[in-house]
């Protein structure tokens, strides 16, 4: 990314404000990055420790294959899910809160022994699945959010702070030069003159 300057004091004066700014706002996104970096690893290992919970209970569930055949799926629903949004490092993220299971009322005496146990199984299976995708989502957002952040930090690192400090050292030779070349002849034109009075007088 090439910066546009001109060569003059008010030009050096702007890329020296710019370059302060994102010098001091480097470390911050340094450690935002950090931070997303971090999260998106607990989120990870989060969302595999569910997958492995759920896998767990759906072989438990394949387990019961035979008997599920009898069992009522309208006994139990999903009546609600409680999802509220979190900031991580300034990221907006999904928070599970609660789960809401509408179950409905079976005859004890009619209805098999294992029901029971049946809609306890599925009412794990389902906050396995519900927590695992709520992880999931909340990994990609907070990779996103880490992907942008390192790219920005890429962009400061290496090719906005040295192209700046590159613009400035050029405005400062130049100006250098400038000066060197008016003081030159300055001294020119005096010397000119010390030797046009000598040859008046």
């Amino acid at each position: 990314m090439a910066i546009k300057f001109q060569y003059n004091k008010t030009s050096l004066g702007e890329l020296g404000k710019q370059l302060k700014m994102r010098q001091k706002a480097l470390p911050t996104i340094k450690s935002k990055e950090s931070a997303l970096r971090t999260e998106v690893k607990r989120a990870k290992d989060a969302a595999g420790e569910l997958r492995r919970r759920l896998d767990a209970l759906r072989a438990e569930y394949d387990y019961m294959t035979a008997l599920w055949g009898e069992f009522d799926p309208g006994l139990l629903t999903v009546k609600g899910v409680d999802l509220r949004m979190s900031k991580i490092a300034g990221v907006n993220v999904p928070v599970l809160g609660a789960v809401d299971f509408e179950e409905k009322d079976y005859d004890l005496f009619s209805s098999p022994v294992w029901y029971a146990d049946g809609i306890a199984l599925l009412k794990e299976v389902a906050q396995a699945g519900i927590e695992s995708e709520v992880y999931m989502r909340r990994m990609e957002v907070l990779d996103h959010a880490r992907k942008k952040t390192t790219q920005k930090v890429n962009l400061y690192e290496k090719v906005q702070i040295p192209g700046y400090e590159t613009a400035i050292l050029k405005i400062r030779r130049f100006l250098e030069d400038e000066e060197n070349l008016s003081k030159s002849a300055q001294k020119i034109v005096k010397s000119k003159h010390e030797q046009q009075e000598p040859e008046a007088v």
